[in-house]
């Protein structure tokens, strides 16, 4: 996990990491929504829709930008104010994404980033595209 403090952090700032979605993520993320839309969880409907396989939820996909900021831009200090997002193309159980964020603007008076934010199949074809707006917490003294 980064531990960045806001000073250590630039514009232009980049981090990114891998993440390989699997069954055990869609049936999680199931336990917890209560999503049972059968592009998520019934193979022949997904097929009959014109999909190679189920679809993996959006917002699956959407928060692994909560462990974008959370464990690396910024990291720890980090507290997520907004996200915006745009899916581009469907994600796949399977599919090894590459998460990336890039600080475009900071503002000093309330120790926001604004971090652009992508995510990549292993096609390189880009899924989501967003924007984040993290905070980076003050440093705290026995830190």
């Amino acid at each position: 996990m980064n531990e960045y403090t806001y000073d250590e952090i630039e514009t232009g700032h980049t981090e990114s990491f891998g993440v390989k979605v699997g069954e055990a993520d869609m049936e999680s993320f199931y336990s917890i929504t209560g999503d049972e839309n059968p592009l998520h969880k019934d193979e022949s409907f997904a097929l009959s829709k014109g999909y190679p396989s189920r679809v993996v939820y959006g917002m699956l996909t959407a928060s692994y930008l909560s462990t974008l900021a959370g464990v690396y831009l910024p990291g720890k200090r980090s507290l997520i104010h907004s996200v915006a997002t745009k899916f581009y193309k469907p994600v796949f159980v399977g599919d090894e994404l590459t998460v990336e964020g890039k600080v475009s603007d900071k503002n000093d008076t309330f120790k926001l980033l604004t971090i652009k934010v992508s995510i990549r199949n292993q096609k390189g074809e880009k899924v989501l595209k967003g924007e984040m707006t993290v905070q980076v917490l003050e440093e705290e003294e026995n830190e």
